[in-house]
């Protein structure tokens, strides 16, 4: 007699599930293919625009995580009064006028402007996939279909970076008039239009959320969720499962995060550090500046765009093997794997743009010989730590590791502190880049390392347990020589 035979409160796998978790995960989609979209664009806008000064190209290019961060700051408390659905519909119809108004921008300004209009789009969709995706999931298979919003993500990377490529090649370089008159950076913001639709004809179709449907006293909707899309068994059982975790608080707020540590909740900083860790090991800087960085080592435009390419299906891959395993390995011992990987390939590169020589009239240090083809594999290796674990592990964590009661407004926190993290490295860069790239590299190895201790002392496996069995404080501690989480309350 098989487990779910057994017991019958285990949730039987139901395919319907995949898909709704698929088109919630398009809400990543967008992040992905938004924020690496404007790649193939840089130089060209910093050459249409006539920007010399270092600081406005790297604001240009990160303004629209400005707008990200407020986007995911409101969006749980939006959630909560809206549901999730109608936050994924107005998450789209954002991005779909940006992407217009961007390729249409005359001027620096409004170019900023309307980054941050679809900013608040993309960070808005950043909150509500993993939090829908965590609360439709069965528990057994939660770290799959949360790794689907990382798989969304790379796919938008992809599919941005290989229309970049596909446009710039078609009119001969991303300053050249393509079609209309309008050069072809302009046209790769218009192309992003089409994801924006896509995702808000899907999210139409989704049912809601079955946690916030029992929030909303509607019992019935939420038990044909349950039965019809997570598989469960024992639908009255798990609605009270639901109601004992959110009575306590029937309105969310930020006041629902105070704690004891620095103000919040110990699981709210951890979820906090978790996005910061993430983004100051510098990934975005890869996706972001990675055809000035290839052009660096030696390659043109069309080459360095084709690199770029080739580096987003080795995420790709590298994401579906983190899906594979995450289940099965559990949260902690990936994300161990992939900070200690991402220290040495960081700390490489580090090393080899120490060796970076500047020829007379050149613009910037280029790599010569073997340094360049270091610097290569060890940035395509940083990529593949982080695809692995930190990339997709970070929101599945952050989709499950909080408790019902603040769930959405927890991870509306953590996501507006990834962007903001986002915000400084990207903007940061140039800047870096101008002291040197030893150092920039550097930084980023130093964060790398020191997410390791931070993993090894502070995040808690959440491995196979319900989304009511997370509490407030999860603290990790060592017996025995082995690691044990402690519960608590704040």
């Amino acid at each position: 007699m098989s487990k779910a035979n057994q017991d019958p409160t285990v949730s039987r796998f139901n395919a319907r599930v995949v898909l709704i978790t698929v088109g919630a995960a398009l809400g990543g989609f967008l992040f992905g293919f938004d924020t690496s979209v404007i790649n193939g664009a840089v130089d060209s806008i910093n050459k249409h625009f006539d920007i010399t000064n270092t600081g406005l190209q790297g604001f240009a290019v990160s303004s629209a995580l400005l707008g990200c961060a407020i986007g995911a700051w409101f969006a749980g408390s939006i959630a909560n009064r809206l549901g999730r659905i109608p936050v994924m519909v107005i998450a789209a119809i954002l991005f779909l006028v940006s992407s217009i108004l961007t390729g249409l921008a005359p001027n620096v300004p409004l170019f900023i402007i309307w980054r941050v209009l679809g900013g608040l789009g993309v960070g808005a969709a950043s909150v509500i996939a993993p939090a829908y995706i965590a609360e439709v999931s069965p528990a057994r298979v939660r770290g799959r279909l949360g790794s689907l919003q990382q798989l969304a993500i790379v796919l938008g990377i992809f599919v941005a970076l290989l229309s970049d490529n596909v446009l710039a090649n078609a009119a001969g370089s991303a300053s050249e008039t393509l079609w209309w008159g309008l050069e072809a950076w302009r046209w790769m913001f218009f192309v992003t239009a089409i994801p924006a639709a896509v995702y808000g004809i899907a999210a139409l179709g989704l049912p809601e959320s079955p946690r916030y449907l029992v929030h909303k006293g509607d019992y019935d909707g939420a038990s044909r969720v349950l039965h019809d899309f997570s598989g469960e068994l024992d639908v009255n059982l798990k609605i009270q499962e639901i109601e004992k975790t959110i009575d306590k608080e029937k309105r969310e707020s930020l006041r629902d995060l105070r704690g004891n540590r620095f103000g919040l909740k110990p699981v709210v900083w951890v979820g906090i550090l978790l996005s910061v860790f993430q983004q100051f090991v510098g990934i975005n800087v890869i996706f972001y500046y990675s055809s000035s960085l290839w052009q660096s080592v030696g390659f043109d435009e069309s080459d360095a765009l084709l690199e770029s390419v080739i580096t987003s299906i080795t995420n790709i891959v590298v994401t579906v093997v983190a899906i594979l395993l995450v289940d099965k390995v559990g949260r902690r011992p990936m994300l161990l794997v992939g900070s200690a990987g991402m220290g040495v390939c960081l700390t490489t590169m580090a090393v080899a743009f120490s060796q970076a020589t500047t020829a007379p009239g050149a613009d910037s240090p280029t790599l010569a010989g073997a340094w360049g083809t270091t610097a290569l594999v060890a940035a395509n290796g940083f990529v593949v730590f982080f695809g692995a674990t930190w990339g997709p592990l970070v929101w599945v964590l952050l989709g499950e590791m909080f408790p019902n009661a603040i769930r959405a407004t927890a991870l509306a926190v953590a996501a507006a502190a990834q962007w903001l993290a986002n915000f400084f490295i990207s903007t940061t860069f140039p800047k870096f880049s101008e002291i040197g790239l030893t150092f920039a590299y550097g930084f980023y190895a130093f964060f790398a390392i020191l997410s390791f201790f931070f993993v090894f002392w502070q995040v808690p496996e959440t491995k196979g347990r319900e989304l009511e069995d997370m509490s407030d404080d999860a603290t990790v501690v060592r017996r025995g020589g082995k690691t044990q989480v402690v519960e608590g309350t704040a």
